[in-house]
């Protein structure tokens, strides 16, 4: 490529498809007016579909790695991906650039709160806001007093009701447990107890002992 100054390699990744796969195409005119409608004779039963890749780097990595960094590329994508048609980092609507700036580092903050809330509560496997919002927000509330103490009974609308309870005792037990030794913590190690719990699904701490007494996993 003209302006290049280094040497590069092509490397064409191909493997085989194990998910099932629906085939849809749009029909109609426009983006937002085409309807998806499927394609039901396109995959004949028993057809090996694969998943093709065409990478050009000047890493000197062999094939399984440079494969490892495209996925993992990917991944770290969805992040703004969501930021963006998720969480309002599009269509910003002022040309004040500190303004702006401001609402960025808000809606951030809320997601890497969220994100933290999220996984602590579902620990295998990480909810995009688009699921994980009606998943844990759409509930009832009703407030009652009693001896100067009020109590806050939320009753979920969702069909997987049982499971969301479940992560919501688990991740009030866990805060509980914080609360009732905060005193004898520092901050840090208050956070530290937070985060190991949060991330203990990760393989780097499999291997470390992160769930407090009494800290069921949802």
């Amino acid at each position: 490529m003209a302006g290049w100054t280094n040497k590069r390699r092509i490397v064409i990744l191909r493997r085989p498809l194990r998910e099932d796969l629906v085939v849809a195409k749009r029909k109609g005119k426009g983006r937002r007016k085409a309807q998806l409608e499927l394609d039901m004779g396109w995959v004949r039963e028993g057809t090996v579909l694969y998943e093709n890749a065409v990478l050009v780097t000047s890493l000197e990595d062999d094939i399984f790695t440079l494969a490892q960094h495209y996925r993992d590329r990917g991944d770290a994508e969805n992040n703004f991906d969501e930021l963006k048609n998720q969480w309002g980092w599009l269509g910003f609507t002022t040309h004040d650039h500190a303004r702006s700036q401001m609402m960025t580092l808000f809606v951030a903050l809320v997601y890497n709160w969220w994100s933290l809330f999220t996984r602590l509560s579902t620990p295998t496997k990480r909810a995009e806001a688009i699921t994980s919002r009606p998943l844990l927000l759409h509930a009832i509330g009703r407030k009652t007093s009693h001896s100067n103490q009020s109590t806050l009974t939320l009753t979920s609308l969702h069909a997987a009701a049982d499971k969301i309870q479940t992560a919501m005792k688990a991740v009030a037990g866990f805060l509980s447990h914080i609360r009732l030794i905060a005193e004898h913590l520092k901050p840090k190690e208050r956070w530290r107890l937070i985060l190991l719990a949060v991330v203990r699904a990760f393989p780097l701490v499999r291997a470390v002992e992160t769930s407090p007494s009494g800290f069921k996993m949802a």
